[in-house]
């Protein structure tokens, strides 16, 4: 199978494994886990922030920030198909009461204009305040849309000008970063809290920061321990984290590469891919405009050894490059998919 499904689906490279069977351990929950401090102390680095903290998982991260930057009974203000909107089962409201505002951007992105005020001044007593944006870069339902870094600044100082508080939900802003030519720091630059996903394509098996000041951080904290992510010996986990941020950045300018080959094979193909819209580890596949349902797509890839996913756009589906797809596997999957889907060469 050419695991094409998710970035998520790599899995530890023996050199991350050797890393991680050597790690030195200790309490992660008392702060005495050296490998874990190291990642701490290389993720913030890597992020331009004070501090960050170690999570099992990214929608924890995210979670954890909307809970230190949030006031209950306030609004969040989110892309309508961003992943703290569509994939983390109404966190925001669960765990720290924020009534969440979708809005349809561009691309997964938001204008300043579509801002709300921080206060409805015709009912400020019924109506909610908006009190923290939260942008995803690059944006996963947008096929892994890289925020041009004008539009982010604009975006994010007019939102300081409402009082806002701002979340950058960072999964995959290594992408971006390399995309964009720009250390990662840089990309992310001005927002409260930052998160980053160590999991996919940075190819750890597990793990996440959350990353901000030495305040903000001193209450992530507390809200790691309240959502049951402190953990004991961790360092095993946690190395896989460090090999990652220490090995595993640049070579994402390789699955990039990749995944514009792909693109533009199967454009070539006959296949209803837009190679403009692969700005990273993505391809969209609009079986759809191809006249093929998506549940009868996936099973004819799947039958010609491919994998693919669904996504939230109606007939799409993507194609997601990583560290385990190779030159070999590209080839096979612009062999494999036009003639799956019935692609006619040229049109």
């Amino acid at each position: 199978m050419i695991d094409l499904r998710s970035d998520t689906a790599t899995l530890p490279s023996p050199g991350m494994r050797r890393a991680m069977a050597e790690a030195e351990v200790g309490d992660e929950q008392r702060r005495e886990d050296p490998t874990v401090l190291r990642l701490e102390q290389l993720a913030a680095a890597f992020l331009g922030q004070e501090e960050a903290v170690y999570l099992p998982t990214a929608t924890m991260a995210n979670q954890i920030a909307l809970a230190i930057l949030g006031e209950r009974g306030t609004e969040l203000f989110v892309e309508a198909t961003a992943h703290i909107m569509i994939s983390e089962l109404g966190g925001a409201a669960m765990h720290s009461g924020l009534q969440t505002r979708g809005v349809t951007g561009f691309r997964g992105r938001i204008a300043p204009e579509q801002l709300p005020p921080p206060v409805h001044p015709s009912d400020a007593h019924h109506r909610p305040r908006a009190s923290i944006l939260a942008i995803e870069n690059t944006h996963n339902s947008s096929g892994g849309a890289v925020w041009p870094m004008a539009d982010l600044h604009a975006v994010a100082e007019a939102a300081r000008e409402l009082g806002m508080r701002l979340h950058f939900d960072g999964a995959r802003i290594a992408n971006a970063a390399i995309a964009l030519g720009l250390p990662a720091a840089e990309v992310c630059r001005g927002f409260d809290t930052v998160t980053l996903c160590l999991s996919k394509g940075l190819g750890a098996p597990l793990g996440a920061v959350i990353a901000g000041s030495e305040e903000l951080m001193r209450k992530a904290r507390v809200e790691k321990h309240r959502f049951g992510g402190a953990m004991r010996q961790a360092g095993v986990i946690a190395a896989a984290g460090v090999y990652a941020l220490e090995h595993n950045v640049g070579r994402l300018a390789d699955d990039h590469a990749r995944a514009k080959r792909l693109a533009e094979g199967l454009a070539a193909a006959g296949v209803a891919v837009d190679v403009a819209r692969t700005e990273t580890n993505f391809v969209q596949v609009d079986v759809g405009a191809m006249g093929i349902a998506t549940g009868d797509a996936l099973q004819r890839l799947r039958d010609a050894g491919v994998g693919l996913t669904s996504t939230v756009n109606q007939g799409v589906l993507r194609a997601v490059t990583h560290l385990d797809i190779t030159d070999d596997d590209i080839s096979g999957a612009i062999a494999a998919i036009p003639a799956a889907l019935g692609a006619t060469r040229g049109v």
